[in-house]
């Protein structure tokens, strides 16, 4: 009797993706057919959220299965550590071949300026950990000025994968393999990336540019192409299982869709949120300062401001177009999985790293943050022979290595705080979680209150409860009686001692349990 063989896993990722912004997550504007198309058959899971809503932290969750203040990669500007274990290590150490192709962001895309280093010297000085014994250079592969200069050789094992082609940054401004490849195509990114390179446009909002590239030479296109003939190496090896992350830049701001993308939506399609005006009058300062700000309010970067109607519809139908781009591309890649019979033993996932306000609350993009529209992500899992379907249960980014080292018959590692959520795969009204526990810690003072941010939530069936260092206000929400989270239920103190108990509790378990102990001392 012939051994069944160990199945494909073909991970698919989006940056800064709300499931709300595709078909299949209730969008009625949003074009995904070919997403639409993988969630009739695959198992949908509508509560699923991250470890943090934040890229590099999230990410390095996803593949370490561990929360940041145990992997190290609190926020956005630390390096995932060169020591950590992934569950891609154990697919590559158990004979697949691994393989990231596209955004990663598990190290930093940008050498900061020396009076960005100063400071973040004068915010955070000296460390606990001494670097000096790893490999040199062991945090520079994602570089973009590196990238620019030379063809970056990747090393054999990057946290598990060995074979790595980076697409840096975000929108039309991406860099890294991929900015070579514009050079070979005979191309100078210069004249048709970023404000500088864009066509002359009228915009109403600051997050939006007429793009110069042309969608064949747009990042998701090269990431598309890049995968497909990945997969067409990969059929000519049967006997070899494969483990692929494929993991487009977009929709993340700015938004800059391409070609006939640009004007596929009207900004008059797209509706404003249900929550769009929210007064926060029982919220933190940071909300309360950016809606009192309003269109005035800090414009740059990651930072939350709040968008006048106009703005948020111009930056709505302009992500719309860029996640219909990425749907095309997702049609091609699992045609490609079809049409060169890989799909009967291929494991599909589709995922992203965190969501983006996008309007919630009257507020855009991610930062200190804790609603759902940041900490709910899409997440639909397709393996052959699956009766698909969808699920309420909570699931975390922490759960989806186990999860797919149990699909393999791979052991997870000792210290792993995922959970394995195989029974969800085939039985809907299971249930392997009773709540999400979310961190998120800032260099910044985002709240003004003397110390670095940091926030701490929890996410059960029934409620959300965020709390915060150095502000004494909380946010509580009761999901069942107020799932849209606009009445902070501060003074209903049964509920608060309640959550605060089970965080508590949770905070405990998600103490680090690695190294395990070698003798009994």
């Amino acid at each position: 009797m012939s051994q069944t063989p160990q199945p494909n896993i073909l991970i698919i990722m989006t940056d800064q993706h709300r499931p709300d912004h595709t078909g299949f997550g209730g969008n009625k504007v949003v074009q995904t057919p070919h997403l639409d198309a993988l969630a009739k058959k695959s198992m949908r899971f509508d509560q699923a959220h991250v470890a943090n809503p934040i890229c590099m932290p999230n990410r390095s969750s996803i593949f370490t299965s561990r929360m940041p203040s145990l992997h190290g990669t609190r926020y956005n500007g630390i390096a995932l550590d060169w020591r950590v274990e992934t569950f891609p290590r154990i697919f590559k150490n158990a004979g697949y071949h691994t393989a990231h192709l596209g955004k990663c962001h598990l190290q930093n895309m940008n050498v900061m300026a020396s009076v960005a280093k100063r400071q973040t010297d004068q915010m955070a000085p000296g460390d606990a950990i001494n670097f000096s014994h790893y490999p040199p250079g062991w945090d520079d592969y994602e570089n973009l000025a590196r990238h620019k200069q030379e063809r970056v050789q990747m090393p054999q094992d990057y946290y598990g994968f060995a074979e790595v082609d980076l697409v840096v940054a975000h929108s039309d401004q991406c860099g890294g393999h991929y900015y070579q490849w514009l050079l070979d195509q005979g191309i100078d990114p210069t004249t048709i990336q970023g404000e500088t390179g864009a066509w002359p446009y009228d915009s109403p909002s600051h997050m939006t540019r007429r793009t110069r590239t042309p969608a064949e030479l747009y990042p998701t296109h090269y990431i598309t192409e890049v995968a497909s003939s990945f997969l067409q190496t990969r059929a000519k090896q049967p006997d070899t299982p494969f483990l692929a992350v494929v993991s487009y830049p977009d929709p993340h701001h700015p938004f800059t869709p391409p070609g006939k993308y640009f004007d596929m939506y009207s900004p008059a399609d797209f509706s404003l949120p249900d929550t769009y005006r929210d007064t926060h009058t029982h919220s933190a300062p940071h909300y309360q300062k950016a809606i009192k700000q309003g269109p005035s309010g800090l414009r740059r970067g990651v930072n939350m401001f709040a968008p006048t109607e106009t703005e948020l519809r111009e930056m709505g139908a302009k992500e719309y177009g860029m996640i219909s781009m990425i749907d095309d591309s997702i049609g091609t890649i699992v045609g490609q999985l079809e049409s060169l019979g890989l799909s009967e033993n291929t494991i599909v996932v589709f995922t992203s790293d965190h969501g983006d306000m996008f309007g919630d609350h009257g507020v855009m993009l991610k930062g200190g943050m804790h609603y759902a529209g940041c900490t709910r992500v899409p997440l639909l899992v397709h393996v052959p022979g699956n009766q698909p379907g969808s699920t309420s249960s909570l699931v975390s980014s922490l759960d989806l290595g186990p999860t797919l080292l149990a699909q393999a018959g791979l052991s997870a590692f000792y210290g792993m705080q995922g959970i394995d959520a195989t029974p969800l795969l085939t039985d809907s009204t299971a249930k392997v979680r009773d709540e999400i526990f979310i961190e998120e810690d800032q260099l910044n003072d985002i709240l003004q209150v003397g110390t670095p941010l940091r926030m701490r939530t929890l996410i059960t069936e029934d409620a959300r409860l965020t709390v915060y260092q150095g502000y004494d206000g909380i946010e509580l929400f009761d999901l069942q009686e107020d799932p849209n989270e606009m009445h902070n239920r501060v003074d209903d103190k049964t509920l608060q001692a309640q959550m605060t108990e089970r965080l508590m509790r949770t905070l405990m378990e998600n103490n680090d349990l690695s190294p395990k102990p070698t003798a009994f001392a």
